[in-house]
């Protein structure tokens, strides 16, 4: 199956892509791929090391005549998001991913592809193993952890790297060339609660939501989809509201990076309201597709009734508590920059949502491309899951990537653009956590810049990599290389 993609233009570049993605690469369990990119470097014969904290370094000297070129850093991520379809048999931690060509797109087979941020470590691979291409002296920078809490860019100590200019592969639309990036914390809200009994007389519910686009909690987070946690508590809401519904559990979403496709809540009604529940939620079920019919024209909201009565059920002061709460906590677009046209400034994802057992826990990703910002927000969302006697902690925070307008190497990237494409780049600042903003924090005389190719659908399911898209990103990474400024 891989082969088809090793078939494919750049050979260079998906041969490696390929490589990389038969070796499985969890955010938080990349000893397999620290170990493989160790062991890539070493048999090149360049320099290769790792750092305290699992970051892999591979320096290679400068080709003929262009020893009098500013050394670059070229980084990229090692880990990717892990999501699969939940009708997908698939383990992430021993297995590779399995590719296939559509039309123009390379997709995965139920799962994530990878090509966040696989792509560019095949780029730094390829260029690394080539004995033709032309580059000043590199330094390849693999981080660690990326997706769940960028702890490799946080513990990169200053001293390692002696490069001027940094060249972040993490863009996900070739036309783009990234000068900033919006920071982040986790905020996580936690509390336990009493089981009561199952009154008598009552029938037991599962319901389901499914089949949504999911997607980037930061770079999606305008596009109008679904929270399959949003959805759930809507339901539960009304059914609460009207028929007395009492809560067994929740399982709703998963990464805090990505948008929640799918959420299941089991739950019980009594007996006397079973046929108008039922009528009612198909009503309200209506309801949520019309207004998603645009953007999710694939959800599903199912309502199941089953044969096992839970042991217990969530006390009701409680319940009401967490439904009021989940219904009053901001999901999505929070403030729109008003220094940058249509950057989100601020959002949140309620990420994860669970429910079970006598214990509450609710994950969320707040992000600001400005700080105060982003701890206003965090601190709504503490405040609201604090009325309702949750503990909230706040953790994972990360500073933004303050763009500089003013940046020798974007004018540089600017012209080779505008020259291999007859038009002008889009100079942006993303709503993603970008690791440039906290390299920086080392590294602060560092000239950083982001680029690469058109990736869809990032941290779902969903995700894709444009063939022709890659084909023009290598050709503009090869006339960077050989147009870094003289020291």
């Amino acid at each position: 199956m891989n082969n088809e993609i090793r078939n494919l233009e750049p050979k260079a570049l998906w041969n490696k892509f390929a490589d990389l993605n038969a070796v499985p690469r969890p955010s938080k369990k990349e000893e397999k791929v620290i170990a493989f990119m160790k062991d890539f470097g070493q048999k090149l014969g360049l320099e290769t090391f790792e750092d305290q904290v699992g970051n892999v370094i591979i320096k290679k000297p400068a080709t003929p005549g262009m020893e009098n070129r500013k050394t670059i850093v070229i980084q990229s991520h090692l880990d990717m998001v892990h999501q699969k379809n939940a009708d997908t048999n698939f383990d992430f931690d021993t297995q590779g991913i399995e590719m296939y060509v559509d039309g123009d797109w390379v997709r995965a087979k139920g799962t994530t592809l990878g090509a966040d941020n696989g792509l560019g470590v095949a780029t730094i691979m390829a260029i690394l193993e080539s004995k033709a291409i032309q580059h000043p002296a590199i330094e390849a920078l693999f981080t660690i952890d990326e997706e769940t809490g960028m702890t490799g860019a946080m513990g990169l100590k200053g001293g390692l790297l002696d490069g001027e200019i940094l060249l972040n592969l993490d863009t996900e639309e070739d036309d783009e060339i990234d000068i900033g990036c919006a920071g982040g914390v986790d905020v996580t809200a936690e509390r336990s609660y009493n089981e009561e009994e199952v009154p008598e007389n009552s029938v037991s519910y599962t319901i389901t939501v499914k089949g949504l686009s999911g997607g980037h909690s930061g770079m999606d987070i305008n596009k109008g989809l679904g929270n399959a946690n949003k959805i759930m508590n809507r339901l539960l809401f009304d059914s609460f509201e009207n028929f007395g519904l009492q809560l067994v559990e929740i399982n709703g979403g998963g990464l805090r990076n990505a948008i929640p496709r799918e959420s299941v809540a089991k739950v019980i009604i009594s007996e006397i309201f079973d046929e108008a529940f039922v009528f009612d939620m198909q009503e309200v079920i209506n309801d949520i597709k019309t207004e998603l019919k645009t953007t999710e024209p694939k959800l599903q909201i199912v309502i199941e009734k089953t044969n096992d009565m839970p042991a217990g059920v969530m006390d009701l002061g409680v319940q009401e508590g967490l439904i009021r709460a989940l219904y009053a906590a901001h999901n999505g677009v929070y403030r729109m920059s008003a220094d940058m046209e249509d950057l989100v400034e601020t959002s949140n994802n309620i990420a994860r949502v669970e429910v079970k057992e006598g214990k509450i826990k609710i994950n969320c990703l707040t992000r600001s491309s400005v700080e105060s910002s982003k701890m206003d927000l965090a601190n709504a969302l503490r405040s609201t899951f604090e009325l309702i006697g949750c503990e909230v902690t706040f953790g994972g925070a990360y500073p933004g990537w303050t763009p500089n307008v003013n940046s020798p190497i974007l004018e540089v990237l600017k012209d080779i653009y505008t020259k291999q494409n007859g038009n002008e780049p889009n100079v942006v600042a993303c709503h993603a956590g970008l690791e440039c903003g906290i390299l920086g924090t080392n590294y602060p005389d560092m000239d950083m810049i982001s680029f690469g190719p058109t990736i869809k659908g990032a941290h779902s399911p969903d995700e894709r990599a444009s063939i022709g898209s890659a084909q023009k990103y290598w050709k503009f990474v090869l006339e960077i290389l050989e147009n870094i400024p003289v020291k």
